[in-house]
C-alpha cells in the first residue's frame, strides 16, 4: 500500500476514528504525526450513547479514586439531541483540520463502528487508522476498545491515541 500521489507530492491517508470533537491539541498532535508529509483525513465520529458514556465515565473515575467526580457527572444529550451534537462536533474537527492544512472529510457513525471503518479503510485506500479517544479503563482492561477491536479487522496499522484535554 503506502502514500498516494497528489499533484506531484506523497499524501498519507488516515481513517481518524473519534468520539467527541477534536482540542486544537489533538488537531496539532495528529496533523504532526507523519511531520511535513501532507495528510489526508477520514473522520468517523461516532457519538457514545449517553447512559454507556455516563457509566463509563462513573466506573473510570471511581477506578482512579475520583468518587467526587463520580458522583457530580452531569447531564449528557441523548436521543435527537446527541446526534445533533456529534454533528457539530464533527463540524468542528473537520473545520480544524482543515485548518491546519490537511484535506478532510467525514461522517457520523451511529451502529457498527468497526464494519464502518473496515468498509472506510478500503474506500479510501488508508495507510493507517488513528483511533483518538478518551482513556476508559475498564474498556482497555477488558481489551474491548476500538483500537483492539479493529486491529483484529482492518488490514493496516492501527494507532491508538488519548485525547489531549477534554472538550
Amino acid at each position: 500500500m503506502g502514500p498516494s500521489k497528489e499533484k506531484g507530492r506523497l499524501v498519507f491517508t488516515s481513517v481518524l476514528m473519534i468520539e467527541k470533537a477534536l482540542t486544537s491539541a489533538d488537531v496539532e498532535f495528529v496533523t504532526t504525526l507523519h511531520g511535513d508529509e501532507p495528510v489526508s483525513f477520514h473522520v468517523l465520529l461516532q457519538p457514545r450513547g449517553e447512559q454507556a458514556d455516563r457509566l463509563l465515565r462513573a466506573i473510570d473515575d471511581v477506578a482512579l479514586g475520583e468518587l467526587d467526580e463520580a458522583v457530580r457527572e452531569g447531564e449528557t444529550p441523548e436521543g435527537e439531541a446527541a446526534l445533533s451534537t456529534g454533528r457539530r462536533a464533527l463540524e468542528v474537527s473537520l473545520a480544524a483540520l482543515r485548518a491546519s492544512g490537511s484535506d478532510a472529510e467525514g461522517q457520523l457513525v451511529d451502529d457498527h463502528p468497526l464494519d464502518a471503518l473496515k468498509t472506510m479503510v478500503e474506500e479510501v485506500d488508508a495507510d493507517e487508522v488513528i483511533v483518538l479517544t478518551d482513556p476508559h479503563y475498564v474498556e482497555e482492561f477488558f481489551h474491548r476498545d476500538w483500537a483492539s477491536r479493529a486491529r483484529h479487522k482492518v488490514g493496516v496499522p492501527v494507532l491508538k491515541l488519548f485525547s489531549h484535554s477534554k472538550a
